[in-house]
């Protein structure tokens, strides 16, 4: 819904309706004398233009002037009159006037100075007030203490405490500064210009002599300074003194209870201005509004807001800024809607609230709306709506509006810098948010611990391990390493590979807290250390630190990673002592988990449990069907998401055609991609391609492969190539995987997994020249090949196994085992090895004997002396699983009527009475 900026008049912002007509009185004053003769007295004169001050009827002042010209009323005016024309001019703001009847007058009395300098301090022109009080003094004028007063104001309007000490000393010459007035005029400079303690110490001197001004500009004092608690103390000593409470103490009160989210003294100060029987002033109602924003009681807010009959500026900008506080963004832009249909033109405080509202909604369209009419408006160059603009677009994801909006910017503060690297950081343009940091370092800038976070993010994300240890060090030297930033720098080391330097950083915080315990938890993961995550996850309970949800979702990815059921059950019990079930992310990682440790069924039992509307969780478990061999399942509860309206983003669809790959959908498979583009709006990344690339080849369609990656709309990278090699070794079509091999050589010469890949096709082939070549190329660029490893659980103890190991300290027994399982599958089911598996030229009684000898095999054994006979057996292996051991375990689970579970690579194979789940799909 836009949001109808176009319809609000771009012409100077006008303040919100005031009373412009001239009172009854005042009327009623004005054509008496016009009609009476008799009333153009100089006393009458007096009067009536007192009357067009106290209203500022400047009309009605100007006819007033004029009559005194024509009527020579002026003439032999001892200055009563001249000084009455110019406080009526200047309490109407009309200083060219004031200035002109001031410059005229033959004599002035040190009332005119007072009239002259207080129409300078009430327009805003502080420096205009002081040299007008030095022209007073040379002109040898006597000061009293309303010029003191006034004087003292500008003063502290300006910041100037050198001349603010020098009319102090004045004031004491003059004999006035134990005038009340004076005196209160003093605590609000001192105030003003920073020096709390002179200001308190006045205020102290008064003693007897306060009033209700004197009260009022203490308690401002102390906000002034954030002294909040003794704003409290004093404005409760001034109620038990007998001064009552106004609107400006009951204001400042209650600005103190909202910095201090005093919520229930709020409510009270409220009661009392309720119980005094009057109508709450617009300022009070407004300092209400943000007292309870501040305290997080919207609906307070909102009923206050609600019952303001005239509401300025400020009330709709407190109600706007509290909604976005709170984090009710779409009750803001209502709000903002509601601004505009009563036809008030948002200001720049207005559009500041808007337009953060709209980053956190994502809402684009109206964002740029915002956008636009501050650029009408000429908000733009005001340094906060810029600020927020930025901010806004940073959200967005639109890093081009971004930069423009910042470069376009006249003036940046520090907050500038910051939140513009924070964009370019978030949205993944590394190398420009580091350019801008090098800007900041240029000119001299001091650098916080949060633009120090961003540019983290921007090194961790770059994988520049030099650039990381160069900020870390220069943190380190200007001191601003604190335990956030500790934590931070934890996980970049981590995103840059190097676990050790994070564990040297983690081991050196004397204090750690949840997060830097989850820190280097996550940094095991991310870097494949997974039994140091876990170990590391029980030394962290055997601290006083809990673990939070986010920890536990971490220790989950470790036991999914290791296929470590046991510990996957023991955290999931943790889990609900704690009550940490309603957490999406927990049961998003519960269902991960059990997947991954080859309990699909109790992956159902925790997302028909969880019973709720997020994406992530559905979109786990139609990945964990998938795994699982489940595509139908998948494709069902795809069908069930869209029913309930939950709308598929790029990890859905991936899961989905991960799900038809791995289960030969091959028309569903090629819908849903088709779908993405058209129902959603969602271009393909180059993993969706490589999913249908890999459905085709797995059925057979090797040549309509081939087809689908020439017709792709973008260049095919590395993961499609491998995709199609992959299918290509399966179906023996030697053809198309040295086409595959080539490409894959040519976009990715320094990934391993490919070489690998290409050597067993060549291998497959008989083309050992080839291999040799491949392996050659591997040595020479430093590349090492993933040691094949499976492992099993048992109890709480992992047993892995490597091809012809023998260094387990039960290996006899083992390979006594695995000799009787091929003895009696040879001699029941005629069982021969398959040695085209074996990728070595070697003789053929080696090639059976290297099969006989692979680490699932040893597992298994392992798994059939320890477990009895009721007992699935589950293991899972780091690489994919060979043809000849697929073939093997199948036979086994039928020889000894066990459930074999097995976890490789690409998926799960459940082996049961002689077949397996996966459909030969793996």
């Amino acid at each position: 819904m836009a949001l109808s900026l176009h319809s609000i008049s771009t012409s100077p912002s006008k303040h919100l309706p005031m009373v412009s007509i001239p009172s009854l009185s005042l009327k009623q004053s004005f054509l008496s004398f016009h009609h009476s003769p008799f009333l153009h007295s100089q006393q009458s004169y007096s009067s009536i233009l007192e009357l067009c001050a106290s209203h500022k009827a400047l009309l009605q002042g100007q006819q007033i002037h004029a009559h005194m010209l024509t009527s020579n009323a002026l003439a032999n005016d001892d200055g009563f009159l001249s000084t009455k024309l110019l406080f009526m001019y200047g309490k109407c703001g009309h200083l060219a006037s004031a200035k002109l009847v001031f410059d005229e007058m033959p004599q002035r009395t040190v009332f005119a100075w007072n009239a002259m300098i207080g129409a300078y301090v009430s327009a805003g022109l502080p420096w205009e007030a002081v040299k007008l009080f030095r022209d007073m003094s040379v002109c040898g004028a006597v000061p009293d203490a309303c010029t003191f007063a006034s004087v003292l104001k500008a003063c502290g309007e300006v910041g100037n405490i050198c001349f603010g000490v020098e009319v102090h000393c004045l004031a004491v010459k003059h004999g006035l500064v134990s005038t009340t007035f004076v005196a209160n005029a003093l605590i609000a400079m001192y105030a003003k210009c920073g020096l709390f303690d002179f200001a308190m110490k006045l205020f102290d001197l008064m003693d007897g002599d306060r009033d209700v001004v004197s009260w009022n500009s203490i308690i401002a004092a102390c906000l002034k300074d954030e002294q909040f608690i003794e704003a409290l103390f004093l404005f409760r000593e001034m109620l038990e003194a007998g001064i009552g409470m106004n609107s400006y103490n009951v204001v400042s009160a209650l600005q103190a209870c909202a910095e201090l989210s005093l919520l229930k003294l709020g409510m009270q100060i409220h009661a009392s201005v309720w119980k005094r029987g009057k109508t709450i002033q617009v300022h009070e109602a407004n300092a209400l509004i943000v007292m309870y924003a501040r305290c997080g009681r919207m609906d307070d807010a909102t009923r206050v807001f609600a019952e303001t009959s005239e509401k300025d500026y400020i009330s709709w900008n407190s109600i706007l800024s509290g909604c976005v506080q709170n984090g009710l963004n779409m009750e803001a832009i209502s709000f903002f809607r509601e601004l505009l249909e009563v036809g008030i033109k948002p200001d720049q405080v207005s559009v500041i609230s808007v337009a953060s509202a709209l980053g956190r909604l994502g809402n684009t369209l109206n964002g740029m709306e915002v956008h636009a009419y501050s650029i009408k408006q000429g908000f733009e160059s005001n340094l906060q709506v810029g600020n927020t603009l930025v901010d806004m677009y940073a959200k967005f994801s639109l890093v081009t509006y971004t930069k423009g909006v910042f470069h376009k910017m006249p003036d940046k503060d520090y907050i500038s810098w910051t939140t513009a690297i924070a964009a370019l950081a978030q949205n993944h343009q590394y190398l420009e948010a580091l350019e801008l940091f090098r800007e900041v370092q240029k000119e001299g800038m001091d650098v916080d611990p949060m633009m120090i976070g961003s540019i983290l993010i921007a090194c961790g994300g770059l994988k520049s391990l030099c650039i990381l240890k160069q900020i870390h060090g220069n943190t380190i030297r200007h001191g601003l390493l604190d335990l956030l930033l500790e934590n931070k720098i934890i996980d970049m080391y981590g995103q840059c590979g190097n676990v050790g330097y994070a564990f040297c950083v983690f081991n050196g915080i004397e204090t750690k807290d949840v997060v830097s315990w989850t820190s280097m938890i996550s940094c095991y993961i991310h870097n494949y250390f997974f039994d140091e995550a876990l170990s590391l996850f029980r030394d962290m309970m055997e601290t006083n630190v809990e673990p939070d949800a986010v920890t536990l979702v971490c220790a989950l990815t470790a036991t999914a990673s290791l296929s470590s059921l046991m510990k996957g059950k023991e955290i999931h019990g943790f889990l609900i002592r704690r009550n940490l079930l309603m957490e999406h992310s927990v049961n998003s990682s519960l269902v991960h988990m059990y997947a991954h440790c080859g309990k699909i069924g109790s992956s159902f039992k925790i997302f028909n449990m969880a019973q709720c509307e997020d994406l992530v969780l559905w979109t786990t478990m139609i990945n964990a069907c998938g795994l699982h061999g489940r595509g139908k399942e998948a494709v069902d509860l795809f069908s069930r998401m869209r029913d309930i309206g939950l709308v598929p983003d790029h990890i859905t669809f991936l899961a989905l055609l991960y799900a038809c790959s791995h289960s030969g959908l091959v028309d569903e498979g090629k819908f849903f991609i088709e779908i993405m583009k058209s129902d959603y709006g969602l271009m393909p990344w180059q993993e969706h391609y490589a999913c249908i690339a890999d459905l085709l080849g797995r059925s057979g369609r090797m040549d309509e492969a081939y087809e689908f990656i020439n017709s792709m709309p973008v260049e095919p990278t590395g993961v499609v190539w491998c995709a199609l090699l992959g299918a290509c070794q399966v179906h023996s079509n030697h053809e198309l995987g040295e086409v595959a091999a080539r490409k894959l050589l040519e976009l990715e010469p320094d990934n391993p997994g490919n070489y690998v890949l290409i050597s067993n096709v060549f291998a497959a082939m008989g083309k050992w020249e080839d291999v040799e070549m491949v392996r050659n190329r591997m040595k020479q660029r430093g590349l090492k090949k993933d040691p094949a490893c499976t492992w099993i659980e048992l109890g709480n103890e992992v047993h892995a196994f490597v091809a012809r190991d023998r260094s387990h300290k039960e290996s006899v027994a083992i390979y006594s085992k695995l000799s009787e399982i091929r003895q009696q599958l040879e001699r029941e089911y005629g069982y021969v090895a398959d040695t085209r598996f074996v990728l070595h030229d070697v003789k053929e009684e080696e090639k059976v004997k290297m099969l006989y000898q692979h680490g699932e095999r040893l597992a298994i054994a392992f798994g059939l002396i320890h477990t009895s006979e009721s007992t699935p057996i589950r293991i899972t292996k780091n690489l994919r699983v060979c043809g000849d051991c697929h073939e093997f375990i199948k036979l086994v689970s039928k020889l000894y009527e066990r459930e074999i579970i097995m976890r490789d690579a690409n998926r799960f194979h459940h082996f049961q009475n002689g077949s397996c789940s996966c459909g030969e799909f793996w």
